[in-house]
């Protein structure tokens, strides 16, 4: 990664109608708002579908994309629901916060609606009319990039089997009221021939809306994808290193997994007891047979990377450490104080990714989170695979002049960050430090001076004046938002992952702030990349 800077902004987050940020023209007004601000990188979290908690580290597959993404205008455009039929809906009273209870009784409806008239349309090739009052029945001048017969049953054949995996496992998941795979009765559960037969053919709809659903998410995504590559502006995405207990995953592939001969988990994970927390985190997730997965070349985790380097220029892997060493917490515990450290793969799997992936990629896109406790073993697996690691700022004054997040002693391979979705908004943060810690911040970066509302701008100051090759800034850090911009506090379960942007925040005078910002310290955006000939007329027609 060269030297140069980027802003963390998740989708949810994004301003927009309809109650959550998307793949709107939203989305793309913001990649020309990053490409104004000499911005090289979007980062964002998890595009999987999320569930209970809507945390997005707790997905319900990692092949998948999450529909409440999709962008209900474009199916507006291309006739398949009408705006009397969305504005109809009650999406939330703030638009600050994203409010899940709306999305769940709204969206997946309306996508209903929409798949409906879809399959209608294809149905009445090559002329059609779905029935919806504001559309024309010349449809192929009126409905840019929709999908015609030919194309979503190539798109269908085509859709990566995990992917595949996930559409089953969500179709008997509804069937079953929304029960975790681990309460379903036995033949589904175990997966049986005959049961999985005998369903796909009861319920073979609801897969395929599914399986619709995932086409028209990657679509969206990939086109917007492209357009900020063609503006210059790259993705880091984000890939949990567990996947949930309830996810397709689990239920597919125990045998990827410690788990007993029903399927259930031996071992969970989690943290261990520290001062913040005496019990230690339960986080649930079943834990890897690393013994299993190297027998196979790890090839589950070669398809997991496939396909997140498919639609991310970078990876983010969170929880780095595992790899090392991960914390295994007997399953059925009340917490966390029995668990114990257990060795990981460790450079064993990083040679063996390098291999597979050594054609198309000279050096791995990857980012190691390698934040928490650090050890000695740690450290020197974060150095052997090359991949950059994370700093953070607002970890650096809370000890002496040896504390390794403080910018004197960033190596160049670092992605330094203010903070990550994990943290405080950096004003906030700034307000709840003591004296000592505040005045150790202040002598560091020579803000003596500083007003306090503006104390923020020196701590990004700081940051972007660094040695690190790459800096990523939170949006709402740049904003100076205060604690109601919080995207997660991981001592809570409630009220996490729901702080949206409103229209004009990113404002004309903020981006020319941060493009001087870029240009003082060397980090300009990188030139616009050539896009191949085929996503010209999907960038000309968005």
């Amino acid at each position: 990664m060269k030297r140069a800077c980027g802003i963390l902004l998740p989708v949810f987050s994004l301003p927009g109608s309809y109650g959550i940020g998307c793949f709107s023209v939203k989305a793309y007004e913001f990649v020309d708002m990053l490409k104004a601000a000499e911005q090289t990188y979007w980062q964002i979290l998890p595009l999987g579908p999320t569930g209970f908690g809507d945390s997005p580290y707790q997905s319900f597959s990692t092949f998948a994309g999450n529909p409440y993404f999709i962008d209900l205008d474009e199916l507006i455009h291309q006739g398949y629901l009408t705006q009397g039929e969305v504005d109809s809906r009650s999406w939330g009273q703030d638009a600050r916060l994203v409010d899940y209870g709306k999305m769940w009784e709204n969206r997946d409806s309306l996508l209903r609606t929409a798949f409906d008239r879809f399959r209608e349309a294809i149905r009445n090739e090559p002329g059609w009319n779905p029935g919806v009052p504001a559309a024309s029945p010349d449809a192929a001048a009126d409905f840019p990039h929709r999908l015609t017969r030919a194309a979503y049953e190539k798109a269908r054949a085509e859709l990566p089997e995990g992917t595949k995996e996930y559409c089953l496992y969500r179709a008997i998941k509804n069937a079953h009221g929304g029960k975790s795979w681990m309460e379903w009765e036995d033949p589904l559960r175990r997966r049986e021939p005959a049961a999985l037969g005998r369903f796909c053919g009861e319920h073979a709809d609801e897969v395929e809306f599914g399986e619709w659903k995932q086409i028209v998410f990657l679509r969206q995504w990939n086109r917007l994808h492209s357009y900020a590559a063609a503006h210059g502006v790259k993705i880091i995405g984000d890939l949990p290193i567990y996947v949930a207990p309830d996810s397709a995953e689990a239920w597919a592939h125990p045998e990827l997994f410690q788990m007993d001969a029903g399927g259930r988990p031996d071992k969970v994970a989690g943290c261990p007891p520290d001062y913040f927390s005496p019990d230690g985190q339960m986080w649930g997730n079943p834990l890897y047979d690393w013994d299993y997965l190297k027998k196979t070349d790890y090839a589950w985790w070669m398809k997991r990377l496939e396909y997140a380097f498919s639609i991310y220029d970078y990876v983010r892997i969170d929880h780095f450490r595992a790899f090392d060493e991960y914390y295994a917490i007997p399953a059925g515990d009340q917490n966390a104080r029995n668990g114990a450290w257990e060795k990981g793969p460790g450079m064993d799997f990083f040679r063996a990714v390098k291999k597979h992936f050594e054609k198309e990629h000279e050096e791995l896109p990857v980012i190691a989170e390698d934040l928490g406790l650090l050890t000695p073993s740690v450290l020197k697996l974060v150095e052997d695979t090359g991949f950059p690691g994370m700093k953070v700022l607002e970890f650096a004054y809370d000890s002496d002049s040896r504390n390794l997040y403080l910018p004197h002693n960033y190596i160049r391979n670092c992605v330094a960050y203010t903070g990550t979705h994990d943290n405080e908004p950096l004003m906030s943060w700034i307000r709840s430090q003591n004296g000592e810690i505040r005045l150790h911040m202040i002598r560091y970066q020579g803000s003596e001076h500083t007003p306090e509302n503006e104390l923020y701008w020196d701590c990004i100051r700081t940051v972007l004046a660094s040695i690190a090759d790459t800096v990523i800034i939170p949006m709402w850090d740049y904003l100076g938002a205060g604690p109601e911009a919080r995207i997660n506090a991981p001592s809570s379960a409630q009220g996490n992952w729901r702080w949206r942007m409103v229209p004009g925040e990113f404002s004309d005078n903020l981006t020319w702030h941060c493009s001087m910002l870029a240009k003082i310290y060397g980090r300009e955006r990188a030139a616009a990349v050539e896009v191949p000939e085929e996503n010209a007329a999907d960038r000309a027609e968005q």
